[in-house]
């Protein structure tokens, strides 16, 4: 099977699977570029409401395909670098879903969303220092920022692994669930994400994000959209609300 990204759509979740198996889903360079697109793609598509970045089979993503790294330059982490950019960009809230192995790129994917669950037995890891490499500054500055300076220095340094234990107590991870029972809870939270108001949670991340530019931008949204309206409105009749409210330009 060739390394690729697959994508699929269901009830206003959009799903992306890493599928590498034959290298425990290491990020080739075909797959560092194509994501950027597939994210542009599902952005666009109003139907979508939540996307859940997973990998094939029992690993989440064991890094970038090391052999690439043997190519001159430093073209390889431009590209994962654009597509982790491209990742936290995502305008809709987006939850990685983690089991097995959890490495270099691939804790570099998984920090970029804005959730993390994971299985009991999954392996953290940001593995630089064993290669020789200079972590990206933004990758570095947003570890910082997700789990604080202490731990991302312990993992930048070490390159050491982690358990999910350490990666909940961290902030590394949000959820941690037994085996067999990560997908249900996946599921289950994101069918309450997409019922929730795009408005509020576009937003939201901005905020969250550190942006600071489009403070005006969100209140002229809010004064437009009937989302406001329809949340009071359903919670006086008890019943769910109907938000309607789309993304704006970005």
């Amino acid at each position: 099977m060739e390394p690729q990204l697959q994508d699929s759509v269901t009830d206003g979740i959009a799903t992306v699977v890493i599928a590498n198996p034959a290298k425990r889903n290491a990020m080739s360079a075909g797959m560092w570029r194509a994501l950027p697109g597939v994210l542009e793609r599902l952005a666009a598509d109003p139907a979508v409401r939540v996307l859940v970045l997973t990998g094939e089979g029992d690993t989440f993503c064991a890094g970038a395909d090391i052999s690439a790294l043997r190519e001159p330059g430093d073209e390889q982490q431009r590209l994962a670098v654009r597509a982790e950019e491209a990742l936290a960009a995502f305008p809709k809230p987006t939850l990685a879903a983690v089991r097995g192995f959890c490495v270099g790129g691939g804790s570099q994917l998984a920090a970029a969303c804005d959730l993390r669950f994971a299985e009991e037995g999954a392996r953290f890891g940001v593995t630089p220092a064993k290669l020789g490499i200079v972590y990206p500054a933004s990758s570095t500055r947003r570890l910082a920022a997700l789990v604080g300076p202490s731990a991302a220095k312990y993992l930048l340094f070490s390159g050491e692994l982690i358990d999910a234990e350490r990666a909940l107590r961290t902030g590394l991870v949000d959820e941690l669930h037994p085996v067999g029972e990560l997908d249900k809870r996946v599921a289950e939270f994101c069918r309450v994400l997409a019922s929730r108001s795009l408005l509020t949670q576009a937003a939201a991340k901005e905020f969250a994000d550190g942006r600071t530019d489009r403070d005006a931008h969100w209140t002229e949204q809010a004064r437009g959209s009937g989302d406001t309206a329809e949340g009071v409105a359903a919670f006086l009749e008890r019943r769910p609300p109907r938000f309607t409210h789309g993304l704006g330009t970005p």
